[in-house]
């Protein structure tokens, strides 16, 4: 497929007069997988630069507290990149601040370049959070937001363990606040404090002018505008409700709003895009997606290990539509009520996810044991399929920092 022109390999789009194109589901999850940076191979080293510059492409990394085997953020980056080491996201943020930790749909890494239409969400969620706080923790917190600024100040970054010394706590477990606790989360949440790092996954708070570099906060339109464009490039086709849910800045109303007349002037068109199951479901697109729509470069059989939160993971429901996955994390469920396991990573081979495995790195022994592989129904496990993904699990192992792999009896579960 290498050499044949993009999108001739299977018909992808349909154009008929005065009718709706058409994109085929095989298309459809080229396209996707491509704007999540999942169709190359990349080889050489890793630098900071196009470290930086692969963050910005996917728009965020998403981040997580539970290292089963790594962390998410850094089996998304490795995925993509298998020179990648944990070391270097800490040195980007930390050293080169060429990116800063905030919230999308969850807490993320975040390309510093975007920080203004960050600063205008800063300003427009304060009044919501602040009443979405109150209803937490009560309104104890905001009698700690000058102290909590005096404070860090004058002593330097704090976590959450270094105020508060005394305070009464709200609840239990996660809701276990305290009021200068819920202050720093506040203060973090709507700009005045800034995520300077993280000691051993803690947040360590500093005042974002220390930070953040000088800039301006960007109007409303051009907020919108940037958020919706920036998330239309980054999923190749989308409805206004996921152009809104891929930042969490523009409303469905102001991306519904903006699609509309970005339609208008014809700078996206109607795009009926097929799911697994042949259905079709409207879109927007930019006119010419079809010039757009890659091979799978070099191995098109290629196996990777994903997080659970990979970004072309995190819209479950877009997932299912167009890959036939359905996956639910099964941390909360009681393990006697788990299908799969606690913490099950989905496994894509070329355009296809073809199953899941269930691994875990005992690190005091070092080594990834392997408890079971699920493959997806109607995926035969034949012995190229498996000598595939055995070796991208102890590529998966040397990652970990594991010298050896263990497989459980019978960890290859029939489909």
């Amino acid at each position: 497929m290498a050499g044949e022109r993009p999108g001739d390999a299977f018909g992808s789009i349909e154009r008929l007069p005065m009718t709706v194109p058409v994109l085929c589901n095989e298309a459809a999850r080229r396209v996707f997988m491509a704007r999540h940076l999942l169709t190359g191979s990349p080889k050489g080293g890793e630098r900071p630069d196009t470290l930086a510059r692969r963050v910005e492409d996917l728009g965020f990394v998403q981040l997580d507290s539970i290292r089963t085997v790594e962390r998410a953020q850094h089996m998304i980056l490795r995925v993509r990149h298998p020179a990648y080491r944990p070391a270097a996201l800490k040195t980007l943020m930390e050293r080169d601040r060429a990116v800063f930790e905030h919230w999308t749909h969850d807490a993320s890494v975040i390309p510093m370049a975007f920080l203004p239409y960050w600063r205008f969400r800063f300003a427009r969620d304060e009044a919501r959070l602040r009443a979405t706080f109150r209803r937490w923790q009560g309104p104890h917190f905001e009698d700690k937001l000058d102290e909590t600024l005096r404070h860090i100040a004058s002593e330097g970054p704090v976590g959450t363990r270094d105020v508060g010394g005394g305070e009464a706590r709200a609840g239990g477990g996660w809701w276990n606040w305290h009021p200068s606790k819920t202050a720093l989360e506040f203060l973090w949440r709507t700009g005045r404090l800034a995520v300077t790092r993280r000691d051993n996954f803690n947040k360590i708070y500093d005042l974002s002018e220390r930070v953040y570099p000088d800039g301006p906060m960007a109007g409303q339109a051009e907020t919108i505008d940037w958020s919706c464009n920036a998330a239309l490039d980054r999923l190749g086709f989308a409805t206004a409700g996921e152009l809104s849910a891929f930042w969490r800045i523009a409303t469905p109303q102001e991306a519904g709003s903006w699609a509309e007349s970005e339609r208008a002037a014809g700078r996206i068109e109607h795009l009926d895009v097929a799911g697994h199951d042949g259905r079709l479901r409207r879109h927007f697109a930019r006119p010419g997606l079809d010039a757009t729509i890659p091979a799978m470069a070099n191995n098109p059989t290629r196996v990777r290990i994903l997080s659970p939160f990979d970004p072309m993971l995190r819209d479950r429901k877009r997932a299912e539509r167009l890959f036939g996955f359905s996956y639910r994390i099964e941390i909360f469920v009681p393990e006697p009520q788990r299908i799969y396991g606690y913490y099950v990573f989905p496994v894509l081979e070329g355009d296809r996810i073809i199953g899941r495995l269930d691994a875990r790195a005992a690190r005091s022994a070092s080594r990834l044991i392997v408890r079971a592989f699920w493959p997806e129904a109607g995926v035969r496990m034949g012995r190229g399929r498996i000598e595939r993904l055995t070796t991208e699990i102890e590529r998966l192992a040397r990652f970990a920092q594991c010298t050896l792999t263990d497989y459980e009896t019978g960890w290859l579960r029939t489909a």
